[in-house]
């Protein structure tokens, strides 16, 4: 039985979209990064007695992609890559949380793209606060990058002095504020 961080209670904890940010950042013509967002629109952590006993699941919005440049988030929302029309939520539903060091990992199913895949995030608990309304809130920060070819997301163009315009490897970067329900 691992124990619970300190300060996080037993009970249902919904994720704050409001407060909640989904970052992604890759490699673009092997130079420089790009970087973007996706909205997540829903969440939630039950937490149990331990960790074994707890989940979180995750909805993420991919209409939403911002990267700062209309024409790319257009080409990102396109049949080139996540296909928007046909595959408008990706997912995220744990199978497991450990210890892990000084933080935690949480292990789950990642669908992006109608394609799922385990990955593991590694996670950091920030404490809880009551705000200003009286919730009291919990803080996470976790990332894990993925292959975002494993998702069909194969989309590329080659490079005249060579190697592809789009690495292959993404990193994503989570900053979650949940509220007690």
């Amino acid at each position: 039985m691992t124990a619970l961080p300190t300060g996080l209670t037993t009970g249902t904890w919904t994720i704050d979209p409001s407060h909640t940010e989904a970052s992604f950042t890759v490699r673009h013509a092997g130079i420089s990064k790009v970087r973007g967002t996706v909205a997540v629109t829903s969440g939630t952590l039950t937490v149990g007695e331990d960790l074994a006993s707890s989940s979180v699941t995750v909805v993420l919005d991919p209409s939403t992609v911002n990267t700062g440049d209309a024409n790319r988030d257009g080409h990102l929302k396109s049949n080139d890559f996540f296909e928007v029309e046909t595959f408008g939520e990706w997912t995220f539903a744990s199978t497991a949380i450990r210890e892990s060091g000084a933080g935690h990992v949480v292990v789950g199913d990642l669908t992006i793209h109608g394609v799922t895949h385990e990955v593991e995030l590694e996670t950091e608990f920030n404490g809880t606060a009551v705000d200003p309304f009286g919730n009291t809130r919990a803080g996470f920060e976790a990332t894990v990058t993925i292959s975002r070819k494993d998702f069909g997301l194969t989309w590329n163009a080659a490079l005249e002095a060579g190697g592809v315009l789009v690495a292959d490897k993404v990193r994503i970067d989570l900053d979650v504020s949940a509220i007690k329900a």
